[in-house]
């Protein structure tokens, strides 16, 4: 889903000299990854590949839900044959980014030091910053479309300049003509490259004090993947994804994906300028896009299928087809969301169709090549999103909140540098402030609790804004240690929110009225997330032990045979594998 219009206000960098943290680089410091990784596997594989498919949006409700209306579809056939983890929940922030990670390392935010895909970091230098000697350090890192390549318009290919017809006629399509040329878009859009570290802007990317070079995502990371575990025993990895940026999951190494195939969903896909996240038509394009690279994969062949390279030990995909009907109020003239009773309204029970039928789609393929009896699939999500009830949402203009914040500071301190240094605010508020004194956070901490702020409801016209919520929206606020507490963040990291806001149940920040749903906070509804395990090596259960996305690491190590131990975050965080496994 874009955000770029729904963050234009959120996204505040105000550049100052501010106090020099830990160094995100500090993964150098923990003990050899890849010669843990080294160590020879703990027992007989359960499995020779894994394939990890993330739905999204998708809660534990919306599976319970399908599979009692879907009794013969494919999510019902895995839930009847595998262990179904019935308390599942992302870790937190409960954004995309942090949650994938988590996925892929065991680790929660602040060990892996990455608390959202747009933040701040405090001891780096802007991008673009040539004399490091004496540049003030302070700058927002966004591991969004905004690292590309291409900008003005986004592509899809991120700036690889692919000249297929399919690809650049886009800008120039209506809504139905790049529908009805999904195929060749999809065989274009599949010749992107499978090293997405080229297709990220170095203009676009923070600096480093040491080396003054650009800094890319896998280099920020302070934990290791199961990417690079699986690699170091010689076997094969890919993975598909909505951004160039999420080469992160290469690891520290900067080697851990073979196959990273990461087609930019927030790029131009017509002509009216939509990309692929603001029609649930579209994103289902997107989707089947991803889908095609995996079923490539199963065949033995690279995403692009041009190449033999064997089916790879761990591989798949995440959907945004669900997280974009949950979030658009209306889209191909259905209603998105739930309904008044809490299930899924049409457009959403239609986006749930189309994951199960392409999960089956991949099943089918995998039974095909012979394969199904040798491969383990894991159903999770990156998260979920609220509210689920419209009759609870309150869309919050937050721009005005940090504007009102700073304008109250300069009252008391007119010479000094706006307070907010930046904040990024979905359904939850992180806010990196330019002065971290006590009285500072004191300051900012009280002024968010004791001001009210206009809110839009559901049904309320644009810019139209009837009623007003308490404490700017928020029932609970950390500042300082006890927001690094909170997410598990070291003492002083340098690149951890020195706030954090916990928002009232059916608040979402934006600026605009198009959102009825977001993610990235602590509600139930952000967190509450399916996790099914089904095929080799797994017995039918029903697993009501509370377990979190983090888990999925360790357990897919375990699945392959591979100690999970060589994972720093298992050492560190002490992530357990999977109950059952």
């Amino acid at each position: 889903m874009s955000r770029r219009s729904t963050r234009s206000k959120s996204r505040r960098a105000v550049m100052a000299a501010v106090a020099v943290g830990v160094s995100v680089l500090a993964a150098s410091t923990l003990p050899s990854a890849l010669a843990v990784a080294g160590q020879a596997p703990l027992r007989k594989p359960l499995a020779r590949h894994v394939l990890l498919l993330s739905i999204d949006g998708m809660h534990e409700s919306d599976l319970r839900w399908f599979v009692a209306n879907h009794p013969h579809s494919a999510l019902a056939a895995l839930v009847r044959g595998g262990s179904d983890y019935s308390n599942a929940s992302t870790t937190f922030p409960s954004d995309s980014f942090p949650g994938m990670i988590a996925q892929f390392t065991g680790a929660n935010a602040g060990t892996a030091g990455i608390y959202y895909d747009d933040t701040y970091n405090r001891r780096l230098l802007a991008p673009g910053t040539v004399d490091c000697a004496t540049a003030a350090p302070g700058t927002e890192v966004a591991w969004t479309e905004g690292a590309d390549r291409s900008q003005n318009p986004i592509t899809i290919d991120a700036g690889q300049h692919l000249t297929a017809p399919a690809l650049t006629q886009l800008a120039t399509n209506t809504k139905a003509q790049t529908l009805a040329d999904h195929a060749a878009i999809t065989a274009a859009a599949l010749g992107m490259t499978g090293t997405p570290q080229a297709l990220l802007d170095p203009a676009a990317l923070p600096v480093s004090p040491t080396t003054c070079l650009p800094l890319y995502p896998h280099q920020v990371l302070k934990v290791n993947t199961v990417f690079e575990v699986v690699r170091s025993h010689g076997l094969r990895t890919a993975w598909s994804d909505k951004h160039p940026a999420y080469e992160i999951l290469n690891g520290p190494s900067g080697t851990g994906v073979q196959d990273l195939f990461t087609p930019e969903i927030n790029s131009v896909a017509d002509s009216a300028g939509d990309d692929w996240g603001t029609d649930n038509a579209l994103t289902k394009e997107y989707d089947g896009i991803k889908v095609a690279a995996v079923l490539n994969e199963i065949n033995g062949w690279d995403h692009s299928g041009t190449r033999r390279v064997g089916t790879p030990a761990i591989f798949g995909m995440n959907f945004q087809s669900v997280s974009t009907a949950e979030k658009l109020a209306v889209s191909d003239g259905l209603m998105g969301g739930y309904l008044p009773d809490g299930t899924p309204g049409p457009l959403l029970a239609q986006a749930l169709d189309f994951v199960d039928t392409q999960i089956g789609a991949l099943r089918s393929q995998l039974n095909h090549d012979g394969l199904a009896s040798t491969t383990t699939i894991i159903i999770s999500a990156k998260h979920g999103q609220s509210p689920q009830n419209l009759s609870a949402l309150r869309r919050v203009d937050d721009g005005n909140i940090m504007d009102g914040l700073n304008t109250a500071w300069a009252l008391t301190h007119s010479t000094a540098a706006p307070l907010v240094a930046f904040s990024v605010n979905d359904d939850v508020m992180l806010v990196w402030l330019s002065n971290r004194s006590d009285a500072a956070l004191k300051f900012a901490k009280n002024y968010l609790l004791t001001h009210s702020a206009p809110a839009n409801v559901a049904g309320d016209a644009k810019g139209v804004y009837s009623t007003v919520v308490t404490a700017s929206g928020l029932r609970q606020v950390f500042v300082g240690a006890a927001a690094e507490a909170l997410l598990g963040a070291p003492r002083g990291d340098s690149g951890a929110p020195d706030l954090v806001g916990l928002v009232q149940h059916g608040v979402v920040y934006t600026g605009g009225v198009k959102k009825i749903a977001e993610h990235g906070g602590d509600d139930p509804q952000d967190r509450d997330v399916p996790l099914i395990v089904f095929g080799a090596g797994v017995k039918h259960s029903t697993i009501g032990r509370q377990v979190t996305t983090a888990q999925i690491a360790p357990s897919i190590l375990t699945l392959l045979g591979l100690n999970p131990m060589a994972l720093d975050a298992v050492r560190i965080d002490h992530t357990r594998v999977l109950p059952g496994l």
